[in-house]
């Protein structure tokens, strides 16, 4: 029970998160724009700002991904093989992913420290870099909760490995829906 509630306040929180960055992102673009050509001034700190919160999309978008499966993936070959051999692949990904994403942490653990310890500022706000740039901890952070909660899936027997999207299945599926419209139409006529 105490593993949902955590994991539900995660995906509120996640899902908000992008959510809030993407309108606050277009809205900021917008307003540059409108500035810039419509009234030849601009807001100086808006393209710093707009890099920090496409660095904070993309980062937090990748955990999102992993737990929708909206990473392309190629597992043509990982098929061929039974169930139980797809499963121990999966979590030997997991954990090659997991260690990807712990040596990506203790990076940016240390270089988050040297900002902090030599306080440096972004170049248009007088906000410390390391505080702008603390996505990488925390981006890598979240994924390794996604990988976890996709790992004990894999032990319940609820997945065997990571879920992609299959874009040949799709377009096949599309192919066939406007096919069959087209069939519908030329029969009307």
């Amino acid at each position: 029970m105490f593993g949902t509630k955590i994991g539900n306040f995660i995906n509120k929180f996640e899902e908000s998160f992008l959510s809030l960055l993407l309108v606050g992102m277009t809205l900021l673009v917008f307003s540059e724009v409108v500035l810039r050509f419509g009234f030849n001034t601009g807001i100086d700190w808006s393209q710093e700002v707009t890099l920090y919160m496409m660095a904070w999309f993309v980062l937090f978008g990748a955990s999102y991904g992993v737990k929708v499966g909206a990473h392309i993936g190629v597992d043509s070959f990982v098929k061929l093989f039974p169930k139980k051999i797809r499963q121990t692949l999966g979590v030997l990904s997991i954990a090659i992913c997991i260690a990807y994403c712990v040596i990506f942490m203790v990076g940016a653990w240390n270089y988050l420290a040297k900002l902090k310890q030599i306080n440096i500022e972004m170049e248009d706000l007088e906000i410390q870099r390391w505080m702008s740039e603390s996505i990488i901890f925390l981006g890598f952070l979240f994924l390794i909760f996604r990988f976890l909660q996709l790992l004990i899936k894999i032990f319940k027997g609820e997945a065997e490995g990571f879920s992609h999207i299959d874009e040949a299945e799709e377009s096949l599926e599309l192919a066939a829906q406007i096919r069959e419209e087209e069939l519908r139409q030329g029969g009307a006529k």
